[in-house]
């Protein structure tokens, strides 16, 4: 026998706690019946509103702080897709029928994301417990309510401290972590006469820093080498691992025969480095004398090769395992393709086209279709279009790394 389905809005609507549900711009998309009443307010008041105006700061108490914090609180959760937990707040409530009179209200809000598949903040909880009643001093127990309200307010000080020193300590690592992602992953040089573009894009919360790398390099003869690999997980520890991978990779290059060669010897070095199993790669070498793209993937998503026609061909002919995956007395796969003047090579990490719930091949008709639609663009704007295009407005729930280089 099958459950019977759960009626959400009712269970909303009955919920004891005071809450709100906010769009990301704060206008309030409902209300529950707890805090319309505590707060005196009709739906038809509130619904629609931003929540600014329908609950401003007392206009009468120029120390009023309440509309300030509430939307600092509401701003990070949007930022971060995190809950927040506030301080105590005052935040006086206009008297019902009696515009302009505030009253004296205090609050305990808690302020939680509802975020979509792909990790986007759709919705806000605002959630709030009042506390008036217990900070308020009273006539018949003014002594115990006064100490009360006084160890309350330290102790709302004491937190409200604790979280501005734990986002000021987080901005200075942050700081740490974009020098050391510069460092990791410069701004290309100039590789002879040759265009190309690099973007890339941490996963939201992971601190500007990624574990997915790219690197290109200048070889004798009008060749370029590049490459694009992504190490499992996300932050510093990724980012550490990818630091040494992406140096043995480009390494490697300089001395090997091609693509395949390199690879199999980043994967003898993967062996080594804890951490970086199950990382993939690919990497390209172009020759632009003999108009030809080499190429070998250690289970990385396909390179795509723009033709100036504007058809797209994914080059997925010569994909193995990724590193350390794979028997050592095997010969990695390397594949060549030839291209015409001004045709596009897109190298990128799956960050760029998969999504939740959904097949790889969804994703990469998406790039397709991005690629043949601005393909008369310069490499920079065409890298731009397409991290517009193929990434979640809400910011991505994975790394993405991204290479756009004009033949």
């Amino acid at each position: 026998m099958s459950e019977p389905a759960i009626d959400y809005e009712a269970v909303f609507q009955a919920l004891p706690g005071s809450v709100l549900l906010l769009t990301p711009q704060f206008v309030i998309a409902d209300a529950n019946e707890t805090l319309l009443r505590r707060a005196g307010r009709e739906r038809g008041e509130v619904i629609g509103r931003l929540l600014f105006e329908v609950f401003p700061d007392n206009p009468d108490d120029p120390d009023a702080t309440g509309t300030r914090n509430l939307r600092a609180s509401l701003e990070r959760v949007v930022a971060t897709g995190e809950r927040d937990t506030m301080a105590l707040q005052r935040y006086d409530v206009e008297v019902p029928g009696r515009p302009g009179v505030f009253e004296e209200r205090y609050w305990s809000p808690v302020n939680a994301p509802v975020l979509d598949a792909e990790g986007r903040v759709r919705l806000i909880v605002h959630r709030v417990e009042e506390v008036t009643e217990v900070v308020r001093d009273e006539p018949e127990a003014a002594g115990d309510r006064g100490r009360l309200k006084g160890e309350l307010f330290a102790r709302a000080q004491e937190l409200q401290e604790v979280n501005e020193d734990l986002r000021a300590s987080h901005a200075r690592e942050r700081q740490v972590v974009l020098a050391l992602q510069d460092a990791m992953l410069p701004a290309p040089r100039p590789v002879g006469h040759h265009r190309a573009a690099v973007r890339y894009r941490p996963a939201v919360g992971a601190l500007n820093v990624c574990g997915d790398w790219y690197d290109l390099a200048e070889l004798s003869g009008d060749r370029m080498a590049v490459a694009v690999g992504d190490v499992v997980g996300h932050g510093l520890d990724a980012a550490c691992v990818m630091g040494q991978l992406r140096s043995a990779l480009s390494a490697a290059t300089r001395v090997a025969a091609g693509p395949a060669q390199a690879l199999d010897v980043l994967g003898v070095y993967a062996r080594s480095v804890d951490g970086a199993e199950s990382t993939t790669a690919v990497q390209a070498i172009i020759d632009w004398t003999t108009r030809t793209i080499a190429y070998s993937s250690a289970g990385h998503p396909p390179p795509a090769l723009l033709h100036p026609d504007g058809a797209v061909q994914l080059l997925e002919q010569a994909t193995d395992p990724p590193l350390g995956a794979r028997p050592e007395h095997m010969a990695r796969p390397e594949a060549r393709v030839a291209f015409a003047e001004d045709a596009v090579l897109v190298l990128y990490t799956d960050g760029l086209i998969e999504r939740r719930r959904e097949d790889i091949d969804v994703g990469l008709g998406r790039l397709a279709d991005a690629l043949t639609r601005h393909r008369g663009a310069d490499v920079e704007a065409l890298a731009d279009a397409l991290l517009a295009e193929l990434l979640p407005s809400g910011g991505a729930t994975d790394d993405t790394a991204l290479v756009v280089i004009r033949l």
